[in-house]
């Protein structure tokens, strides 16, 4: 890949080995923070919010990757400091074969289209549970809590997150780190 336009491309660009970065372009410095020698060498998952997010969507990408070469998807990341931010992410192996091995990947920072929403310990795990597709009773049942309760925290998910019904919610969850 020319270097030049590796090194200045509008967008954050890595090559990955195996899920480690190889080299980054400035802008995916700048965008997750530092310098491009900051990142050589660092396993990506350092830059998720959690190992199991880095687990479920490595095996997305492999899933996917297995019959096409590329992958793409809209996820939460984290930058250096620590703050998270939604992201887009695009990618391409170099070895069908072996997707992992070697890829090259765009991460475009998409988080004033998508701003992060702060939600409650409880929040989160009824929104984890409707994603899944389990009921408010079913939820209620695994957390303890009345149905009209759980109804309650996803009516306050609904106004978070500007949805007008659960499907619509479970459908602007489906990128969160879960």
């Amino acid at each position: 890949m020319n270097d030049a336009a590796f090194e200045y491309a509008p967008v954050g660009l890595v090559e990955l080995e195996n899920r480690v970065i190889r080299r980054c372009n400035r802008q995916f410095a700048q965008m997750f923070g530092g310098d491009t020698s900051d990142y050589a060498g660092l396993p990506l998952m350092q830059l998720y919010p959690s190992l199991a997010d880095f687990e479920r969507i490595g095996a997305q990408w492999l899933e996917v990757m297995r019959s096409t070469d590329t992958y793409s998807d809209e996820r939460v990341m984290r930058r250096r400091n620590g703050d998270l931010f939604w992201c887009r992410a695009r990618g391409r192996s170099l070895t069908p074969d072996d997707p992992f091995r070697h890829g090259i990947w765009s991460f475009s920072d998409i988080s004033e289209e998508r701003p992060m929403v702060a939600l409650t310990p409880r929040e989160r795990d009824v929104a984890i549970l409707s994603c899944r597709g389990l009921s408010a009773k079913e939820i209620g049942a695994q957390l303890g809590l009345s149905y009209r309760t759980v109804e309650a925290h996803r009516a306050r998910l609904l106004q978070k997150f500007g949805a007008r019904k659960l499907p619509e919610l479970v459908a602007k969850l489906s990128g969160m780190p879960l």
